[in-house]
Formats: C-alpha cells, sequence, structure tokens
C-alpha cells in the first residue's frame, strides 16, 4: 500500500520525467559559474542542485492541484494522478508543503538575501498554475519563475544585491523559457481551446512559429550581452552557434505544428541548456 501511494506521489512531482527539473537546472548553473567565475563550490552546487528538484517538483505538486478538474481533458495529461482520483487534494497539498519546506531547510544554509530572494521563488511557483486562468501569458510567468534561481546564485556566492549581468541572463532566460514552453502549450492548443485554458500557442495563433523563433534570437543576443560583460572566451561563443543550431532544429519540428513533434521539440531544448552551460564552464576553465 505505502509502495502505491509512493509511486502516485512519484508521479504527480513527474519524477519520471526529469526535463523540468534540468530546464530549470541548467540557468542556475549557468548563474553559479558566471557569478564565482569558475566553479562555485561543492555546497553551493549541492544545495542548489537540490533546491532546484525540490521547487520544480513542488511546482508540479501545486500544478496538478490547480488543473485537477481540466487535466482530465486533455491528451497528454488524462492520466495524471490528481485527475484520476488516485490521490486526494489533501495529499498533494501534503507533498507540496514537504517540498517547499525542505528547500526552505537548504536555503536556510545561505546569507540573508538569498533567503529573503527565495520567498519570491516560493510565490512564483506556488501562483504561476493559476496564471492560464486569467491570462494569456502563463508561459512569460513560467519564465520569471524558472529564470528566479539567477538572481538567488548571485546573491548567494556575492551578497549583494544581482549586478546588470545577473539581470540581463534572467531576460534571456525568460525569453527561451518562453519559447519552449509556449512550444510545450502547442501540444494541447485543441484540448485548451475547448476547456478554456489560456496560452501563449492560442494568443500567438498563425503567427506562433514566427514569434518562438524571435524569443530564441532575443535569447541569443541577451546571451551574446551575457558573454560580453562576463568576458567569456570562444568555447562560449562556439556554444552559442550550437544552441542556434538546436534552434534551428526545434523550428524544423515545429513546422506542421505536429502535436508530438512540438512535444521533442520541447524537450530538445535540454540540450541547449547543457551546451551553454559547458561553454560557460570552459570558458572559465581555459582562462
Amino acid at each position: 500500500m505505502l509502495t502505491e501511494r509512493l509511486k502516485h506521489y512519484g508521479r504527480l512531482i513527474r519524477f519520471e520525467r526529469p526535463i523540468g527539473t534540468l530546464l530549470l537546472l541548467w540557468p542556475t548553473y549557468w548563474a553559479l559559474w558566471l557569478a564565482a567565475e569558475g566553479f562555485p563550490g561543492w555546497k553551493l552546487l549541492i544545495i542548489f542542485s537540490l533546491g532546484t528538484f525540490l521547487m520544480r517538483s513542488a511546482g508540479c505538486a501545486i500544478n496538478d492541484i490547480a488543473d485537477r478538474k481540466v487535466d482530465g481533458h486533455v491528451e497528454r495529461t488524462k492520466l495524471r494522478p490528481l485527475a484520476t482520483g488516485l490521490i486526494s487534494v489533501k495529499e498533494a497539498l501534503g507533498v507540496f508543503g514537504v517540498l517547499v519546506g525542505l528547500a526552505f531547510l537548504l536555503v536556510l544554509q545561505l546569507n540573508a538575501l538569498t533567503i529573503g530572494f527565495s520567498f519570491i521563488a516560493v510565490l512564483l511557483a506556488a501562483t504561476y498554475p493559476f496564471m492560464k486562468r486569467y491570462h494569456h501569458w502563463p508561459q512569460v510567468y513560467l519564465g520569471i519563475a524558472f529564470a528566479w534561481g539567477i538572481p538567488m546564485a548571485f546573491t548567494a556566492i556575492q551578497n549583494q544585491f544581482p549586478p546588470l549581468i545577473a539581470w540581463v541572463l534572467l531576460a534571456a532566460n525568460v525569453a527561451w523559457t518562453t519559447a519552449y514552453d509556449t512550444m510545450y502549450a502547442m501540444c494541447d492548443r485543441e484540448d485548451d481551446l475547448k476547456i478554456g485554458v489560456k496560452s501563449t500557442a492560442i494568443i500567438f495563433g498563425e503567427y506562433d512559429r514566427l514569434i518562438v523563433g524571435l524569443l530564441q534570437v532575443a535569447s541569443l543576443a541577451l546571451l551574446v550581452w551575457v558573454g560580453w560583460l562576463a568576458d567569456l572566451n570562444f568555447v562560449f561563443w562556439l556554444s552559442l552557434l550550437v544552441a542556434a543550431g538546436f534552434f534551428v532544429y526545434q523550428q524544423y519540428l515545429i513546422r506542421h505544428r505536429d502535436r508530438w513533434l512540438s512535444l521533442r521539440a520541447f524537450l530538445n531544448n535540454n540540450w541547449v541548456g547543457l551546451s551553454l552551460f559547458i561553454g560557460i564552464a570552459l570558458s572559465y576553465q581555459l582562462a
């Protein structure tokens, strides 16, 4: 019985689908290396890695609570444990509370400024799932939520208000996240239109591919600014070219707006994040 419950809780937090954690983790790693101008140390690396996993998992739990009445009508989400009644809202709230509590214990190991910034992170994670009911820009809101680890990484290392480079990196990540989450929303567009859920994939309409492409270009342009501010070397610039190549491939995948190819395009962004992390890390390693 306990094993079965834990299995359902694992599905609630998408334990078997780590892509969300990875997409949240890569920008955090970018920020840690940029803030420290190299390897940030094992303590901070472990704290931010575990914290990222916990907060992403908590976000999945609160998301499924918010969507429990609509997930059953969406092809991609109809088998989620809350939608099928395999776990209760009370259980899901308990999972959310435990995960946030554990994340807070981790952040208590950091300085006061970072602890202060962490309250904003919790607020963003807890409110994001409800945005799709009120406006068509939940993907932008998710971008801010996913990027909030960036200023936290800078405060944890430098113990001061984040400098310009942190906010430029945050803006780059918001543009990138909005692009890939729009591709994700393209998977559900037909279902979302029927049930009244809002998204950028819906409001962009026939211009979705164009706007996703413009967002990808914007993220690359902002990352060029980051590279200039940090005085990164040729390895980083090569990683930008690799990321641009992945963006071109994603545009190819979504050319017919096929549901499952759009999902593949979304998943491909893990390699974008990894490529850029390698570029940043090796820039300092080879300096």
